[in-house]
C-alpha cells in the first residue's frame, strides 16, 4: 500500500525513531509499504518516519527500481564506520522540489537487521554511502537541510515557509 509521505514541518521528522523490538509480520508489511511508496514517489530511499511511523526502519534502492532485487532493508541500523568525504547534490521526499549540495562520507558501513530479523552489514561507497547516511539521519530526526549552513539553508527554508503560508506545501 502506498502511504502518504510526511513533509518538512511535521514533528515526526524531528524526533529520533524508536528501535524495533522484534521483526514481525507487521514489520514486514511496513517494509513492503515503504518499498511501494519509495518507488511510487519516485525515490531511492525512504525511512519510516517519512511515512509517519517513528520506528528505526529504512529501505534503499539506488537503482530507483530499475533493476529488480536490489532493495536494501535495514531495521535498527547503526554506523560501524564512516570514512572520506563527498560533496554531491541531494534532495529528499520530505522536502520535495528542494535540492542542495551536502557533505557526506565517501564510504559508510552499516549494521542492522534485514526483513527477517537476521543481522546484516552493508558496506557502501559513493551514492550508496550517501543514501545510507541520508536515511539514518531521518531515523535520528535530522533532515538534509539541517546539515546545510548559511544562505543555501536560509533560501530553502524561506521557500518552504512561503509554500506553507500559500497552502501549497
Amino acid at each position: 500500500m502506498i502511504r502518504p509521505i510526511v513533509k518538512y514541518g511535521d514533528p515526526v521528522l524531528t524526533r529520533p525513531a524508536a528501535s524495533v523490538t522484534e521483526v514481525t509480520d507487521e514489520t514486514r508489511r511496513l517494509i513492503d509499504d515503504m518499498i511501494e511508496t519509495m518507488y511510487a514517489a519516485p525515490g531511492i530511499g525512504l525511512a519510516a518516519p517519512q511515512i509517519g511511523v517513528a520506528l528505526r526502519v529504512c529501505v534503499i534502492d539506488i537503482t530507483g527500481g530499475r533493476r529488480g532485487g536490489e532493495v536494501i532493508t535495514l531495521v535498527n541500523p547503526e554506523f560501524v564506520e564512516r570514512t572520506g568525504m563527498q560533496l554531491e547534490e541531494e534532495g529528499c521526499l520530505s522536502l520535495p522540489g528542494h535540492n542542495a549540495t551536502v557533505a557526506r562520507p565517501e564510504r559508510a558501513v552499516v549494521r542492522g537487521l534485514d526483513r527477517n530479523g537476521l543481522e546484516i552489514t552493508i558496506d557502501g561507497t559513493g551514492l550508496l554511502a550517501r543514501a545510507l547516511q541520508h536515511e539514518l539521519d531521518h531515523l535520528d530526526g535530522t533532515l538534509f537541510v539541517n546539515r546545510l549552513r548559511g544562505l543555501t539553508r536560509d533560501l530553502i527554508l524561506r521557500k518552504v515557509r512561503k509554500q506553507q503560508r500559500a497552502g501549497t506545501w
